[in-house]
């Protein structure tokens, strides 16, 4: 064998050797999506036998612990054969099973820890094949699909009110208006109710990779009071983005009050400003974003009714920690004292 090190390598040899290596990770990967439809379709065949059985032949839930037992006796190296994964399979072909009695893609595509996530946390069917879809296409993790779920997604994805419709072309428009989310719920955070603009946003950049999250696949954080300077005036954006499916610049502004019609005046001249001294002639038109603590939504409509930058209006949410007045915290025990009260009524 060749010397690896000493080997003059020949015309377009890195070339050829990336390739190859591209298509051997495309050829593991469909080796391991095939495997695992193949263990999702045997565990839903599974799960139909055993209820076959107990729907027609009447047998009861004792069958699950022997067949548990006699898998175990004659697959010794295969896992997943408890009787509670057996369960989870029978359950895993009700909730599938549907008119076709056919296991949907996109569920098979699935590992069974995702599967077992949409059994668990889901009743609603709709709901159950929409977070299936979306996990697959967007390569959702475990314990993002689980995030995602608790949130309710699948009911604040694509709903801000905005003027994408007629500000940008129609391709872009439905990408862009499934980009927002209202509300958005930055629960990672404990702010006090007179939490200011300033102290909202620090919290979102302490917290980064959660509030990237929130804000869905694609966004990527470019700046932070973002300096721009207008007519001679000096103007900072709260949160400046960039989105790599839209390829365009997002500007997000923060209000810890409820909307005003103002708002998107100011929006639209940072856009302006972004649009011309920042925005590379091949991006797409800045995408703004407003965030409010609470908003009229006719008043919303009314405002962005007409303009021609592209500017969503959305909720934000979060954990909030009542501020307690000086006279009532000074009246409250202390720890030491509370124990100490304990201690005595043990006593």
């Amino acid at each position: 064998m060749a010397n690896r090190l000493t080997t003059t390598l020949p015309l377009g040899y890195p070339a050829l050797l990336a390739e190859l290596k591209e298509r051997i990770l495309r050829a593991r990967l469909r080796a391991v999506s095939a495997a695992n439809r193949e263990v999702m379709t045997l565990y839903f065949d599974i799960g139909r036998s055993i209820v076959g059985r107990q729907e027609h032949d009447g047998w009861g839930r004792g069958v699950i612990d022997l067949l548990a037992f006699d898998l175990k006796v004659e697959f010794p190296e295969v896992e997943g054969f408890s009787p509670r994964n057996l369960w989870r399979m029978r359950a895993f072909y009700l909730a599938w099973r549907g008119d076709s009695e056919i296991l949907p893609q996109a569920v098979a595509e699935l590992p069974w820890g995702h599967n077992g996530v949409l059994l668990e946390k889901l009743r609603d069917a709709p709901a159950r094949h929409w977070y299936a879809a979306s996990a697959v296409e967007r390569g959702w993790s475990r314990a993002t699909l689980t995030t995602h779920i608790e949130t309710r997604l699948h009911q604040r994805e694509g709903m801000a009110i905005s003027n994408f419709a007629g500000a940008l072309p129609p391709a872009a428009s439905d990408l862009a208006q499934q980009a927002t989310r209202d509300p958005y719920l930055f629960d990672f955070l404990t702010l006090h109710n007179a939490a200011s603009e300033r102290e909202v946003e620090d919290a979102l950049v302490v917290h980064i990779e959660r509030f990237l999250l929130e804000l869905g696949a694609g966004f990527a954080f470019v700046g932070r009071q973002y300096h721009l300077e207008v007519g001679g005036d000096d103007c900072y954006i709260d949160l400046l983005f960039y989105h790599l499916k839209l390829r365009c610049f997002v500007v997000i502004e923060l209000k810890a009050r409820p909307f005003e019609a103002g708002d998107v005046g100011q929006l639209n001249l940072y856009l302006s400003a972004v649009d011309d001294l920042v925005r590379h002639p091949s991006d797409g038109p800045t995408i703004g974003l407003l965030l409010c603590r609470g908003k009229n939504r006719i008043k919303a409509e009314y405002a962005l009714r007409g303009l021609n930058r592209p500017i969503g209006v959305a909720d934000w949410e979060t954990q909030l920690v009542e501020s307690l007045p000086d006279n009532l915290a000074a009246g409250l025990p202390s720890v030491e004292e509370i124990e100490r009260e304990l201690s005595e009524s043990d006593d």
